[in-house]
Formats: structure tokens, C-alpha cells, sequence
């Protein structure tokens, strides 16, 4: 193991990850308010976060999807309005750390990044709530240098059916499929992770470009609505789009279900949301698990996930997501950003060859961004902005 964990780390320090989503905007504006010298990330914070730069370093990613997410909660302009202070909160941190990161809106981008050693900071808006029901707010998300939009977080939004919400519309309305095609036309890769099946398929059948899912894994494997059905992984060589496989234990390990569903309710019974992450919620979290021990997942479990992706969508169309700082629980050995390496080993002790794993790590995302780039110069040259709107009740 110790002879793979050095090949993983030799590597990934030539095609490193680009990881689809990471929520660490979100745990900086909840645990101190954008304060970044109180959680200043060049240097160790693990006592607060799973990332900082010399973790993110010691775990080989050269580039990552930062989470501009705001929670479901927010509505309307209020959503709207933290977004915009989730994308300055990303601005500061590349502001603040130059030598490390650097801020990325093409394929392009990431590449001159990883040519000169800093990590590729990219933007991911998290919830179709997050443009209020208004394209121009997209397009003006995309000015900002947003390069995808998830369509829902955890409940529907107006348009568009969540995985974990009652289904209202059956997929895609009308406008949502008008959202999609707007985002094909500017260049804004379409996210499904977090969407039902149902809106899976219509955005599939909707999209000129490659779709992504930046952080849902293989639903055959665990039986969980956010994760991605058959039907769905095998359209993807089809659509060129790329699924990333998340590393949260609730939705890679059968096991870790019910439990999660247990351990949220005892937050919100000591009346705390259920996706706090706070040193307050944490400590409720452990002392739950004192008396109803934790299911652990482990790279090997996110890495049967990855077999069976590879299986169905094909090597081209798969990627990592890991969703850290956007979720309370990690796998052993995949505990934070750094774990990267250990995840690679396994799936060189599985037979992967350096050439399939490159692709896993930089080659099908970054090529997911360019085939999405290349799709909107053409039908930006053919067709002018959608001013489209909801038709009102009645």
C-alpha cells in the first residue's frame, strides 16, 4: 500500500484532481462571517474545516469547483443577495492567497493554473433559487464568473423537481428547459446533482452541451434519490458529460442512511438545522454517536462507486466531487482534502491504469468545460439572450 500511496501521490502531482464542489464559502460565512483571519486557510484549520491550502496541496487538486451555495431557506432576492456574497467570499480567498489560487473561467484557465502550480478556482451556484426565476440574474451569475448552476439544492424550485422534495412539475417545466438552453448558449455547465431522475432525463434531453453532476454517486450501489440511476449514467457518453462521484457517507454506504436520518433529527431536536456543521452541531453529532455508533464509509467505498460508474457511463465520463465542508461526516482515509491520494491508491490496487485515472482526476472535467465552451460560441453566434419568464397564475 505504501509503494501505491507513492504512485498516487507521483500521479496526481502530474494530472492532478479537479474537484467538482467543495462548500468550504458556505462554513467560512456560517462558522465566522467571511472573517479570514479568523479561519485563515494557508495555514492548518482542521480543527474547523476539512480544507486549507496546505491540505489541498498535500491531497493533489489543482482544481476546484468552490460551492457558492446559499441555503433553500433564502428566497428571492434575500438568495440572491448571498450569492453575490458567496462570490465575493470566493473573490477574497483568491485575492488573499495568490501564490496558491487563482481564479479560473475556462478550460483554458485551468490548464495555464496547473501549468504554473496554483489550484484553479472555479464557481458553482448551488440551487436554482439562486436566480430568483429571472435569466437575467443567470446571465449576470455567469458575468461573475459562476461556470455552473445546480438546478435544485434539497427542495424544488419553480421549475425544476428536487430528488429530495414532493415532485411538483414531473422534471422540467417549460422555463426550466428554457434555463437550460439559456445556460448552454452562455457557457454555464448544467449541474444535476441533487435533481430527481425525472429532471435528469428532461435536462438531458434538453442540453446541446455536457452536463456534469459535481457531487452524486452510483444509485445501484446505495439506493439514495440524490444519487444518479443506470438510465441516466448511460446516456452520458452520448451527452459528453461527466458524474462525480461525492465521498458522503449518506449517500455511498446503505448503512449510513438511516443512521444520518437519525442523527439530523437529534440536531433539530436541540434546535439546529440538520446541515450545521458548527462546532456546536459537531459536538452534538459525537455524543450521538456515543450511544449509536457511526456506520463508517472508507475509500474503498467510494471507490465501488467509481468501478460501477466506470462500468456504466463509461472511463470519459466520470470525476470526483467530494463535497467537503458541505457535510458533517467523511469517509476514513478520505477525511479531508488531503485524502485524495488515498482514494487513487485504491483504485490502483484495483487494476486502474495511470491513463484511466488521469482522466478521473483532470482530463474529463476539464474537457467537460471546453466541449460546454465550444457548444455556446456556437449558439451564442446564431441566438440572442432569452428574456423568458414564469407565466404568471390565473
Amino acid at each position: 500500500m505504501t509503494d501505491r500511496l507513492a504512485e498516487a501521490r507521483a500521479l496526481l502531482a502530474e494530472h492532478p484532481v479537479v474537484d467538482g464542489h467543495n462548500d468550504l464559502p458556505w462554513a467560512l460565512r456560517m462558522q465566522v462571517r467571511y472573517d479570514l483571519d479568523r479561519r485563515d486557510i494557508g495555514a492548518d484549520q482542521s480543527a474547523f474545516l476539512h480544507t486549507d491550502i496546505p491540505r489541498l496541496r498535500a491531497g493533489g487538486v489543482g482544481a476546484q469547483f468552490w460551492s457558492v451555495y446559499v441555503t433553500a431557506e433564502l428566497a428571492g432576492d434575500e438568495a440572491v443577495s448571498a450569492t453575490l456574497e458567496q462570490i465575493d467570499a470566493v473573490a477574497q480567498l483568491i485575492d488573499r492567497y495568490p501564490a496558491d489560487l487563482v481564479r479560473a473561467l475556462t478550460a483554458d484557465d485551468m490548464e495555464a493554473a496547473r501549468a504554473s502550480g496554483r489550484i484553479a478556482s472555479l464557481m458553482g451556484a448551488e440551487g436554482g433559487h439562486s436566480i430568483n426565476n429571472s435569466l437575467a440574474t443567470l446571465r449576470a451569475l455567469h458575468q461573475l464568473g459562476v461556470r455552473y448552476l445546480t438546478l435544485t439544492h434539497n427542495d424544488n424550485v419553480d421549475w425544476a423537481d428536487s430528488a429530495t422534495d414532493a415532485p411538483r412539475h414531473g422534471g422540467l417545466t417549460d422555463f426550466g428547459r428554457e434555463v437550460v438552453r439559456e445556460m448552454n448558449r452562455i457557457g454555464m455547465l448544467v449541474d444535476l446533482s441533487h435533481v430527481a431522475a425525472t429532471t435528469m432525463r428532461d435536462a438531458l434531453d434538453t442540453s446541446a452541451a455536457p452536463v456534469i453532476f459535481s457531487h452524486s454517486s452510483a444509485r445501484a450501489v446505495c439506493d439514495h434519490p440524490r444519487n444518479i440511476p443506470d438510465d441516466v449514467l448511460e446516456r452520458l457518453p452520448a451527452n459528453g458529460g461527466v458524474a462525480m462521484a461525492t465521498f458522503v457517507p449518506k449517500f455511498i454506504l446503505p448503512a449510513a442512511v438511516d443512521w444520518t436520518l437519525a442523527a439530523d433529527e437529534n440536531l433539530r431536536a436541540h434546535g439546529l438545522h440538520h446541515l450545521d456543521t458548527t462546532p456546536e452541531a459537531m459536538a452534538l453529532h459525537r455524543a450521538f454517536e456515543e450511544s449509536r455508533p457511526r456506520p463508517v464509509a472508507t475509500a474503498a467505498t467510494v471507490a465501488d462507486h467509481l468501478d460501477h460508474m466506470r462500468e456504466t457511463a463509461g472511463i470519459d465520463h466520470i470525476g470526483i466531487g467530494g463535497d467537503y465542508d458541505g457535510t458533517a461526516f467523511t469517509p476514513s482515509g478520505l477525511d479531508d482534502v488531503a485524502g485524495y491520494p488515498n482514494l487513487v491508491a485504491e483504485l490502483l490496487g484495483r487494476g486502474w491504469s495511470r491513463a484511466d485515472l488521469s482522466k478521473l482526476t483532470w482530463s474529463n472535467a476539464v474537457r467537460a468545460v471546453r466541449d460546454a465552451e465550444a457548444v455556446a460560441r456556437e449558439l451564442s453566434a446564431t441566438r440572442g439572450p432569452s428574456n423568458a419568464v414564469i407565466p404568471a397564475a390565473g
